[in-house]
């Protein structure tokens, strides 16, 4: 049998979802240091760069004559502030567990806030609407990672065959959930406020140049500074003193045993945007998204509490 068909017109909303890390440990994953930390680094980067795409898009509303593509903007938007605030409390709980983040995240928050911020850095003479072009380029490039990230933990199953905290998986595949969910906004938006023809699809093309190297340096930036950070790794044995390090072969290990996405996944994901023809509509499942958000405990919850309030 084929696919699946996927589900028909769908609304974009945010979910005000909460989890309990209270019993969550450091090593979600058991036993798997790696893998943990190379996935935690989403917690570095998304508090900041979900708060920036959503003050982004903010300055681009006044350019959208769409409704259609408005409405799905600000359901994006209302998902990314949601987004950001739980993985802000994931450092609230690493930094409980002696993980401090704040020498990592004060470079991201950098990055975001002054280097890519409402105005050109360093006085740089670009025009103002090719700046907000530029940097919705950016958003639309890294949520085509998100999108492909946020399919690959839903069909993950070898996380939970390998005991993961229940916790950090419903946090995962909401957030991947709604990342397949909203995969297109992005990406729309982009072509809807970033011009015409050739120009329109070089600076597209640019975006994902920009993002692609930055992206990798960022992760492996943060996997190696939360390896060295981490507390539960300080060896004590005689001649052993220091921490496990972030190693590529480790890493490789981890995709192996499917903890990790593979290369593969990835890289592919790059060519796949850089087609004339492309539409992020063609990535990941959104039937499986939509389902996994109908089963999450955190989703399902949310949906409780807001029905809860309704009542008279």
């Amino acid at each position: 049998m084929g696919p699946h068909p996927e589900p028909g017109p769908h609304v974009i909303a945010p979910r005000r979802v909460s989890f309990d890390w209270e019993n969550t440990p450091l090593h979600w994953i058991p036993d798997e240091p790696t893998a943990t930390h190379v996935i935690n680094v989403l917690h570095l980067l998304l508090p900041a760069g979900e708060r920036w795409f959503v003050k982004v898009f903010k300055e681009a509303l006044p350019l959208v004559d769409d409704p259609g593509l408005l409405k799905d903007v600000k359901g994006f938007m209302g998902q990314e502030a949601t987004h950001s605030v739980q993985h802000s409390h994931v450092l609230d709980h690493l930094a409980a567990q002696r993980l401090d983040t704040a020498a990592y995240t004060r470079h991201v928050d950098f990055l975001f806030e002054k280097l890519l911020g409402e105005q050109p850095p360093l006085g740089i003479p670009v025009p103002a609407r090719e700046w907000l072009r530029f940097r919705l380029s950016l958003v639309a490039a890294i949520e085509q990672f998100t999108a492909v990230l946020g399919d690959w933990v839903l069909g993950a199953d070898t996380l939970d065959r390998a005991g993961s905290d229940a916790v950090m998986l419903d946090l995962l595949r909401w957030h991947g959930a709604e990342e397949v969910e909203h995969r297109a906004v992005a990406f729309d938006m982009y072509q809807h406020c970033g011009g015409e023809g050739v120009p329109r699809y070089a600076r597209r093309i640019e975006g994902m140049a920009v993002v692609t190297p930055v992206l990798l340096y960022l992760w492996v930036w943060g996997a190696s500074y939360l390896m060295r950070h981490d507390p539960a790794l300080l060896c004590r044995g005689p001649g052993h003193a220091g921490r496990t390090r972030y190693s590529m072969r480790e890493h490789n290990r981890a995709v192996a045993k499917g903890l990790l996405p593979t290369w593969g996944e990835l890289g592919s994901a790059i060519p796949r945007y850089f087609r004339r023809s492309y539409h992020p509509s063609q990535e990941g499942s959104l039937r499986r998204a939509v389902e996994y958000l109908a089963a999450s405990p955190a989703a399902r919850a949310a949906t409780g509490a807001i029905g809860r309030a309704a009542l008279p």
